[in-house]
């Protein structure tokens, strides 16, 4: 399914940036890569120095990536000292690349930037803009052949054009249901289709356009992250009383893990002490990296 936007030939290199363990990275890094009989390279250290140095040394023709990186290549003043001429597609994924950029990366680099979407229930991908077909910046393209994709309200019916809704998805690769968890399958999977939470629009054309979420989750450089989880461990620290998780919009990341929290009466933490005790029990992306103590969580939502 994700050859239909690559099209990697045999003698295409690639840049293997997204950890193995990642869907996107298991899928584009690896399972394609076999499929399409060429080869990657790995790095064991990034920085922008050692990106551009391995694209003009490895002669890198594709890079599949999070937004992160792109706009980090952007703003890199240092990219014209290398010779990058090899790369001939970017592919981005993971969280929504800001629209404005695109148009900018391309022109810097004289390379296509393609953004898609997928989810890990649904890997790799769902709908991509492809190379012979106009891009539309800030849609994530069209449904992928074997794909179908709709928009619908609260009940599940379809939506007319350019009307925001739930988006859904039904192809082969969407997942047969969660491990041993018959109850949280079905609030996700209905009548084959897969609710993906997503909020969107379709466009006259199929181009699609994620304009939110259904349902509480953050997308931080690709990863998702729950915030019941986050404040489940926020709760078990003597110091707080309440908690609330939001995302924050960050340019490099498409989002981070804020939390607002409650003080208990006799307690002055700071906020770096709070992280590191997110961190003792957490995955480093999941913790917070900002604390905002307040005295009221305002609009705090239950779900």
């Amino acid at each position: 399914m994700i050859q239909q936007v690559f099209r990697r030939q045999p003698d295409d290199v690639g840049l293997c940036l997204i950890p193995l363990f990642h869907s996107f990275g298991a899928t584009v890094n690896m399972l394609n890569v076999i499929q399409a009989g060429c080869s990657t390279v790995m790095m064991d250290r990034l920085t922008m120095d050692t990106l551009f140095s391995t694209i003009e040394k490895e002669k890198i023709t594709y890079i599949c990536s999070v937004p992160r990186l792109y706009v980090g290549m952007v703003f890199d003043d240092k990219a014209s000292k290398y010779d990058l001429s090899s790369l001939k597609l970017c592919v981005t994924g993971g969280s929504a690349m800001p629209a404005e950029f695109i148009p900018v990366f391309e022109e810097k680099f004289g390379v296509r930037l393609l953004e898609g979407y997928g989810l890990t229930e649904a890997a790799p991908a769902c709908s991509f803009n492809l190379m012979d077909r106009p891009a539309k910046h800030g849609s994530i393209g069209t449904a992928l052949v074997g794909m179908d994709i709709k928009i619908v309200d609260d009940e599940g019916r379809e939506l007319p054009r350019h009307e925001t809704g739930e988006v859904i998805v039904r192809g082969a690769n969407v997942m047969k249901g969660y491990y041993k968890n018959d109850e949280a399958t079905a609030t996700v999977i209905k009548d084959g289709w897969l609710h993906t939470g997503d909020l969107g629009r379709m466009d006259e054309e199929g181009y699609i356009f994620l304009t939110g979420r259904k349902k509480r989750m953050i997308i931080t450089s690709g990863f998702n992250v729950y915030p019941q989880e986050v404040e489940e461990v926020l709760r078990l620290h003597p110091a707080v009383a309440d908690t609330l998780v939001i995302g924050k919009e960050d340019l490099m990341r498409g989002e981070i893990v804020k939390a607002q929290v409650i003080l208990r009466q006799g307690y002055q933490p700071d906020d770096k002490e709070i992280i590191r005790y997110c961190k003792e029990y957490l995955s480093s992306y999941k913790a917070p990296r900002e604390i905002e103590f307040v005295t009221s969580l305002e609009g705090k939502d239950p779900g």
